[in-house]
């Protein structure tokens, strides 16, 4: 952007779930604070995400991070270029309560404001620890509301390759973790419970989309270790927990690998990240990192930290948008069904 100061530093909220976070991120690579407040304890009360509790919690604690996330960086607002929030998609009213946030603070301190895709947030986290990282490349991005290939053509400019029809593959997990009697959230406990297991102990089905290969559907292989429970029960048949976990892990994480593996040999694109808290399961990392070497593909992805929902990501995206002159009113409205490269009002 001709004309502009040489760092540009912007503060970035995220509230799209259960977790509230701000960050301060300098040149969109550079993460200066990124404080994240979760709502885990809370929610596993419950076995899930309870939405009203959620933005509640978000009330309670969003004037905090943001505040944590200044004084960790050392810097006050009148020292950012812009407030950036994630404005969709996600639940409304956790949604809500950041850009209601993020509004009257630009507003106040007189900064621009920039609206954030939260999928957009995810693909960027690749930026922030691997700084010869430049589009073009393909992304999966795996989250618990979320399973996307998508094309990252340029810097804010995607194409999205292939998406589930029916459950995220998070969400699969979560579902299959409170079926075994494994709890919330189901992620991590599905992938600790899966390394006593046998992976090959149970053949779960791969669903496959006729129209467009590249297409997701996790609903089968979550009914078919429904059943499967269901007909051990019936039958009085020992449910081995481990081995459930196991074998349903490498479905998912096989389809997932084998799709992306597709989509790199079809564009020969030879760079491939993954985003998303899935993306933080480690026998998905490896198996990707493995495929990946195979084919003399390289293969990135954040640490943990930025894999599930922070503010650091929304700092990273916002960057680019700013450098693009992106900008939104005091209109800006929460979009909880909002679609990747949907255009602004």
């Amino acid at each position: 952007m001709e004309g502009r100061q040489e760092d540009v530093v912007i503060l970035a909220i995220e509230s799209s779930c259960d977790e509230t976070a701000a960050a301060v991120v300098r040149n969109g690579r550079e993460v200066l604070s990124n404080i994240i407040s979760s709502q885990i304890a809370l929610h596993t009360l419950y076995g899930g995400v309870v939405p009203e509790l959620a933005s509640r919690k978000h009330i309670e604690k969003i004037n905090q991070v943001i505040e944590e996330a200044l004084a960790a960086a050392q810097m006050r607002l009148a020292d950012m270029d812009a407030v950036a929030v994630t404005y969709g998609p996600g639940l409304v009213g956790a949604l809500l309560v950041g850009v209601a946030e993020a509004k009257a603070i630009a507003y106040t301190a007189k900064k621009p404001l920039i609206g954030v895709h939260h999928i957009e947030g995810h693909i960027n986290a690749n930026y922030i620890e691997n700084p010869g990282l430049e589009p073009p490349f393909l992304c999966l991005v795996v989250s618990g509301g979320h399973t996307h290939l998508v094309k990252v053509a340029d810097y804010g400019v995607y194409e999205i390759l292939g998406r589930t029809r029916d459950d995220a593959a998070g969400e699969a997990f979560d579902k299959v973790a409170r079926a075994i009697g494994l709890g919330y959230p189901g992620g991590p406990k599905i992938e600790k419970a899966a390394r006593e297991g046998n992976p090959n102990a149970i053949s779960f089905p791969k669903a496959k989309i006729t129209d467009n290969p590249y297409d997701f559907s996790f609903s089968g292989v979550k009914s078919a270790v429904l059943n499967y429970i269901n007909g051990c029960r019936m039958k009085q048949i020992p449910i081995v927990e481990a081995d459930i976990a196991a074998s349903f892990q490498k479905a998912v994480t096989d389809v997932l690998i084998e799709h992306a593996m597709a989509a790199v040999k079809e564009s020969r694109i030879k760079k491939l990240a993954i985003a998303g808290g899935v993306a933080a399961n480690g026998v998905l990392r490896r198996g990707m990192q493995e495929a990946c070497q195979r084919r003399g593909i390289e293969f990135f992805y954040p640490t943990p930290i930025f894999c599930t929902d922070n503010a650091a990501m929304i700092g990273t995206a916002a960057y680019y948008e700013y450098l693009s002159g992106k900008r939104d009113g005091w209109d800006l409205n929460a979009i909880p069904n909002l679609k990747l490269g949907q255009a602004r009002d």
